[in-house]
């Protein structure tokens, strides 16, 4: 039991990382109509935002160095500094006067949200029983929702028309002198928002420097030693891309996890903006619906949390992407432009990311590869699924529109991508349920790993 009490220590303190992933995702998001009046700019600049965040190319230039870091030189080492950039970019966000010091807030964010996320499934993994695997990565993802609800509701409330927005206009003034223009006090309801990061951030920062080594790692690295193998980066790079089965997986999650991210990096970010546009909606009634679909996501998390490690994870992999799918053809079918189709696409959309393909990538992925290269490998996958996101991200911007009117467009190619993902993972489900780590390295790869 106390083992286990450990595991579930360790898994809350490190689960702080996907808060703030989603987190500075969301609060990008919900603030983005007020930077746009602010700074005044057009949606191509939005879309550059979306491209260099912890949404796409700033996570996938962290994700591959912090990756092989962690294989390197220990997790740990991830946990003692990381969390120190991510508060420099937030802060930079918080200053923030022209768009060339927003963009940069919004990369140097993202790099350390890239370079934390594969330690920290990783980690999860190795401090794992092997009963409750599945529900500790559970317990990571729904952090992953608690992040995005909690700053959409921040920022709702410090929102030009929230409850707490006086508040917002006192410290605007009081900040920046009685003259600033009203877009300028309405920017400090977004500028408060990321600053409950920083302080989230500072806590996580706290609480992961005190985390014990991997064991798992440690063993691993002496092995090496014993054996007198290179352990240096490039090395690491040449045995996984050297391995047929390595790269096997690698392909496998990657096509994954890519095509449904696709999806869920473009909802994750615009979703507010396309309920206000293609839907009609006001920016409260939207951030209000998004925000309940988060508390979806965290409640269909945390039943699942109870059955993953008993249940088929290719039945449930294969209903949360059925449930996906229905959302987007329930959206092409009627259209957008009735309220109870955005509820009933919001609802459905929380289900599906309650049961999403990153619960399953996160655990295959920690799962599928060797100590020596785990973080590794999910860093190089992490790296190519969001640069690859923030390409189509920009691309996302041209085929909506100014306005929304290549919508019904880009909802076809949304379930085309999710189809793929289906198709894909339901073929390719690994059998790992109720097998240790070494057990599943020793299956796939012998007894040289």
């Amino acid at each position: 039991m106390g083992k286990q009490q450990s595991s579930l220590k360790s898994t809350l303190a490190v689960s702080l990382t996907n808060y703030l992933d989603a987190g500075a995702i969301v609060a990008g998001a919900s603030g983005l109509t007020l930077w746009q009046k602010y700074l005044g700019l057009t949606e191509v600049h939005l879309g550059w935002l979306n491209f260099i965040s912890a949404n796409c190319l700033g996570a996938a230039i962290g994700a591959i160095i912090g990756g092989f870091l962690a294989d390197k030189y220990g997790r740990k080492f991830i946990y003692t500094y990381n969390l120190l950039v991510y508060m420099t970019g937030v802060l930079i966000i918080m200053c923030a006067v022209n768009f060339p010091m927003l963009l940069a807030g919004f990369l140097v964010t993202g790099v350390s949200v890239g370079i934390g996320v594969p330690a920290s499934w990783t980690y999860i993994s190795e401090n794992s029983e092997v009963n409750n695997r599945g529900r500790n990565i559970c317990i990571s993802q729904m952090s992953w929702g608690f992040g995005p609800m909690i700053t959409l509701l921040l920022g709702m409330l410090f929102a030009p028309d929230g409850y707490l927005f006086g508040w917002v206009e006192s410290i605007g003034h009081a900040i920046g002198g009685a003259n600033l223009t009203g877009d300028a006090v309405n920017v400090f309801s977004s500028r408060i928002v990321f600053f409950s990061l920083f302080v989230i951030a500072f806590v996580a920062w706290m609480l992961q420097r005190q985390l014990e080594e991997s064991s798992e790692w440690k063993a691993s690295r002496e092995s090496a030693k014993e054996r007198g193998e290179n352990t240096g980066l490039l090395h690491a790079f040449s045995v996984l891309f050297s391995n047929r089965t390595a790269v096997k997986t690698v392909c496998f999650l990657a096509t994954i996890y890519l095509t449904w991210n696709l999806v869920a990096s473009v909802m994750g970010f615009f979703q507010p903006h396309i309920y206000e546009t293609a839907g009609g909606v006001s920016n409260e009634q939207a951030n209000w619906m998004n925000c309940i679909q988060w508390a979806i996501i965290v409640f269909v998390t945390f039943i699942l949390s109870y059955f993953i490690d008993k249940i088929s994870h290719k039945l449930v992999y294969t209903i949360g992407l059925l449930v996906a799918i229905s959302a987007w053809l329930i959206i092409v079918t009627i259209g957008v432009g009735s309220q109870s189709v955005l509820w009933a696409f919001a609802v459905l959309w929380g289900v599906q990311s309650g049961l999403s393909v990153q619960i399953f990538y996160a655990l295959w992925g920690s799962e599928l590869f060797p100590a020596k290269f785990r973080a590794g490998a999910q860093g190089m996958m992490f790296f190519i699924v969001r640069g690859l996101s923030a390409v189509w991200g920009l691309t996302f911007t041209y085929i909506y529109g100014e306005n929304g009117e290549g919508f019904t467009f880009a909802a076809y190619c949304m379930i085309v991508l999710l189809l793929i993902s289906l198709i894909v993972g339901f073929i390719g489900c690994p059998n790992t349920r109720g097998k240790s780590l070494a057990q599943i390295t020793k299956e796939r790869y012998g007894d040289n790993m």
